[in-house]
C-alpha cells in the first residue's frame, strides 16, 4: 500500500486542505494518506480553533486515514524545528513513501539545491547570516537573504531568484534540510497553493480561503455560516456540533488572564530560563504591562512588537510563559534527538492496516493512549501538561476531568 505523509494543522480543516490532500494522493499515486498534525497549541503561537480530536475528525473524514500528533515542543517552534520534528515522525512510521507540502509557486528543484548547499550550513554561509541578523531584521528575514546571497555566491543564479521568503517556501526549505538530516528516504513533492496565501486575511474567492481568513470569520464575526462556503460539509457539520456545545472557536483570549498571571509571578530571571527568551526580552514584557491599556491579549502583542520582534515570535515566546517551557527542554541536542514516541489521534479502516505494519517497521513506540506509555517521556509530558492548560481556555468544558482528557480519550476512528 503505497502512502504518502501530510504536515498539518488544519485550523480549521478547509476546502484548499482537501485540494491539497486530493492532489498529493493523486500525484505521488498513493493508496493512503498519513497526517502529522499538531496538537492544541500552533506554529504560530496560537491556540487551536477547536481542540485536537475535533481536528483529527475534520482530517479523517476529509480523506486522511492515519492522524499523528506533532509534540507541542515541534509545533509550536519556527520553521527549522517545526519541520525536523514533523519529517523525523513520518520517516519513523516506517510505512511512508512520500510526502507532499503545498508551495507558492509549485517549484520544487531550487528548493532541493538550496537544501544541498546549506545542510551543513558551510562557514560562510553562517557568517551571512550573523552579518544580517546585526542588522536588526527577523530571523526569517536575515535567513532567507543569507540563502539567496549565498547561492548566488555559489554560482546557482537561478535558484537565488527564488522567493525563499515567502512562508511555504521556508518551510518546504526546512523539510527538506531535515530530511537530509536524518537521512531520511520519502520522495519529496510539492504542489502550488491555490487561490488563497497562507496569511492572507480576506477571502477572494467563492471556494478557497486561507485558514487565516476563515478564523477571522469565526472569530470576529461570530459567524459560521458565511464560513460555510470555505471548507468542506464535514467541517461544517463538526464546527457546529462544538460551535453548540461551547468548545471553539477558541483564541488567545481566555487565556490572558493565565498569562498575565505567570509572568507576574516570576521574576525577569526566571522569566530568562524560558524558551524564546531572548535579548532580554523578559525585560520588555515587565516593563510594558504597566502600560497597557487593558488586559487583552492585543494590546499586550502590540506593546511589545518591534522590527525585530515579529508578532508570531512573541506570541511564540508569550505561549512558552503559559505553558511554562523551560529552555532546558528545547536545546538544539534534545530537539534533534527527535521525538521518542508516535501518538496516533485518529485512523480509518485502512489508517488501521497502516498500524498494523507499524507493530513490525516502526522506529519507535507507537501510542494509542498517554496513559499506556510505556516509560516517562518528557515531551508526551509537554504534550499533557499542554492540553490540560487548553482545557482551562474552553468555556464549554467545566468538568476536572477535563484537564486529564489526554489519559481517557481514545483515538477518533471513523469507517472508510
Amino acid at each position: 500500500m503505497r502512502t504518502v505523509g501530510l504536515i498539518v494543522e488544519y485550523n480549521p480543516f478547509h476546502n484548499g486542505h482537501l485540494y491539497h490532500l486530493q492532489q498529493s494522493r493523486k500525484i505521488t499515486q498513493s493508496d493512503a494518506v498519513v497526517a502529522v498534525m499538531s496538537g492544541h497549541f500552533l506554529q504560530r503561537g496560537e491556540p487551536a480553533l477547536l481542540d485536537k480530536w475535533a481536528r483529527t475528525r475534520m482530517a479523517l473524514e476529509g480523506g486522511c486515514d492515519l492522524v499523528i500528533e506533532l509534540p507541542v515542543a515541534y509545533a509550536t517552534q519556527a520553521a527549522e524545528w517545526f519541520a525536523y520534528g514533523a519529517v523525523s515522525l513520518l520517516e519513523a512510521t516506517g510505512v511512508i513513501d512520500s510526502f507532499c507540502f503545498g508551495t507558492e509557486n509549485g517549484e520544487l528543484e531550487p528548493l532541493l539545491q538550496a537544501a544541498e548547499l546549506i545542510t551543513n550550513e558551510p562557514p560562510a554561509f553562517k557568517a551571512l547570516l550573523k552579518q544580517l541578523l546585526q542588522t536588526g531584521i527577523s530571523y526569517p528575514n536575515a535567513y532567507s537573504s543569507a540563502i539567496t546571497i549565498y547561492l548566488s555566491d555559489q554560482g546557482y543564479s537561478s535558484a537565488a531568484n527564488f522567493p525563499f521568503a515567502l512562508p511555504n517556501h521556508t518551510l518546504a526549505l526546512h523539510y527538506l534540510l531535515a530530511l537530509k538530516r536524518l537521512g531520511g528516504k520519502m520522495e519529496p513533492h510539492t504542489i502550488t497553493r491555490e487561490k488563497a496565501q497562507y496569511n492572507q486575511e480576506t477571502a477572494t474567492d467563492s471556494q478557497i480561503a486561507s485558514a487565516t481568513a476563515i478564523r477571522k470569520l469565526l472569530l470576529e464575526k461570530r459567524s459560521l455560516e458565511e464560513a460555510r462556503a470555505y471548507v468542506p460539509e464535514s467541517t461544517t457539520r463538526i464546527l457546529q456540533q462544538e460551535w453548540e456545545s461551547g468548545r471553539c472557536p477558541i483564541s488567545w483570549e481566555p487565556f490572558t488572564n493565565a498569562l498575565l498571571h505567570a509572568i507576574v509571578t516570576r521574576s525577569s530571571y526566571e522569566l530568562s530560563n524560558l524558551h524564546e527568551m531572548t535579548e532580554g526580552l523578559e525585560h520588555r514584557i515587565l516593563n510594558a504591562l504597566p502600560k497597557l491599556p487593558s488586559r487583552q491579549f492585543d494590546d499586550l502583542l502590540e506593546a511589545l512588537k518591534t522590527k525585530r520582534y515579529t508578532r508570531t515570535k512573541l506570541q511564540r515566546s508569550l505561549l512558552a510563559i503559559l505553558l511554562g517551557h523551560q529552555k532546558s527542554d528545547f536545546t538544539p541536542d534534545k530537539l534533534a534527538s527527535g521525538v521518542e514516541y508516535i501518538r496516533v489521534l485518529g485512523f480509518t479502516e485502512k489508517g488501521k492496516l497502516l498500524l498494523r505494519r507499524m507493530r513490525n517497521c516502526a522506529k519507535l513506540p507507537v501510542l494509542l493512549s498517554a496513559a499506556r506509555a510505556p516509560k516517562p517521556f518528557r515531551y508526551l509530558e509537554l504534550d499533557t501538561q499542554a492540553s490540560s492548560v487548553y482545557s482551562l481556555g474552553v468555556p464549554g468544558i467545566h468538568a476536572p476531568q477535563s484537564l486529564f482528557r489526554d489519559f481517557t480519550e481514545r483515538p477518533v476512528t471513523i469507517d472508510s
